[in-house]
């Protein structure tokens, strides 16, 4: 009679495959989430974007945590302790470069607010305008003086009355101001695009209609922008010769190429930091309509002998950096003006007076 002995099922490991799988789609779902839910749920709420964002992070989360361990027990030995650490960095550069690159290209609605220029006593027009592509902008227009005129251009994730109190400088010296909305942004139409690669079109719209108002000489339009506006304001200047003088303040970089400083000021941690920035950008490419624009550097030499004034945070110094980076692209007819103590877009708070003669001098000289 023969005994039948029971032995314990063998524990098979994942398999590689498998957990790596589910480790990679983890990093995606997570940086995704990252860059559309939290976005939308801290700005607007409960909206269908943030909601979904939200579920997309939550599942990234168990995802990774579930492939991260199944790929760490895969590790031999002492091994492990290095595993560890690069599936970490592998999820750190994936959530910086897609996230930032969804973020974006996903952006959250943005409300004007109830400000006004007629809040400031100026008198102003509801206008509209359309772009190349048959997008439809909306802004303010505060009529001319002096027969030259100015495009105020705002930030990323803001509106035309996030500019209202360079408007309010500008005007008071004559000068006629569109502010306007950017594409998806306020109450302009179109899809919000916050590394500004529509500034392009959207900027050369707004020249087109303030050359057709009869206060303002066809020859007398600058630009000023702030951050992603003044960004837009440089590339469009480039391409679009209409625009005499540009003012950019804090306006760094929307291209791998605006980045390439960062390994000469800050060596190891710089290269590592510009491969984050290719990453993002070239990410950005799939998830946009838009073209990838000129570098800031390129376009400021694109630009001469027309004059740019670029101002920069003292309180940031790497806005230094990319703007001596940029004006090293035309050195004779860019000038640099590091605002001491300031934030990011913040030098006509910081020292209102200088800001003023400064800005208005550049628009006066340029535009005649």
């Amino acid at each position: 009679m023969s005994v039948m002995t029971k032995t314990a099922p063998r524990r098979t490991k994942p398999r590689v495959a498998d957990s790596v799988f589910a480790f990679a789609i983890g990093c995606v779902a997570t940086a995704v989430g990252v860059g559309l839910g939290l976005p939308h749920l801290m700005k607007v709420g409960a909206d269908l974007a943030g909601v979904a964002g939200l579920g997309c992070l939550v599942a990234g989360l168990l995802l990774l945590g579930a492939g991260g361990v199944a790929l760490v027990r895969l590790v031999p030995g002492w091994w492990r302790v290095l595993a560890v650490p690069a599936l970490l960095a592998i999820v750190l550069v994936t959530v910086m470069a897609l996230g930032q690159a969804v973020a974006a290209t996903n952006v959250p609605d943005t409300s004007v607010g109830s400000r006004t220029p007629g809040s400031h006593g100026l008198e102003f027009t509801e206008v509209e305008f359309a772009t190349a592509d048959g997008v439809s902008l909306s802004g303010w227009y505060i009529p001319s003086a002096n027969r030259a005129a100015v495009a105020l251009l705002h930030g990323a994730g803001s509106t035309r009355s996030d500019v209202l109190d360079q408007a309010v400088v500008l005007a008071r010296h004559g000068y006629g101001v569109l502010l306007f909305d950017a594409r998806g942004h306020g109450r302009s139409a179109g899809r919000a695009m916050d590394f500004g690669w529509y500034g392009d079109q959207d900027l050369s719209a707004a020249v087109t209609y303030l050359q057709s108002r009869p206060d303002v000489e066809d020859a007398r339009i600058g630009a000023l922008g702030l951050s992603m506006g003044g960004e837009e304001a440089i590339g469009a200047a480039a391409a679009d010769a209409r625009i005499r003088a540009v003012v950019g303040e804090g306006a760094t970089n929307r291209t791998t190429a605006d980045r390439a400083w960062l390994s000469h000021e800050y060596g190891w941690r710089g290269t590592a930091q510009e491969g984050v920035e290719w990453l993002t950008y070239k990410a950005t490419t799939l998830l946009t309509k838009a073209d990838e624009p000129i570098a800031l550097r390129a376009a400021v030499a694109a630009i001469a002998p027309r004059p740019v004034l670029l101002i920069a945070a003292g309180a940031k110094p790497d806005e230094a950096y990319a703007d001596l980076y940029i004006q090293a692209g035309s050195p004779g007819t860019v000038q640099l003006w590091v605002v001491p103590g300031a934030a990011h877009t913040a030098g006509l708070r910081t020292d209102p007076g200088q800001w003023e003669q400064r800005v208005t001098a550049f628009f006066d000289t340029a535009l005649g």
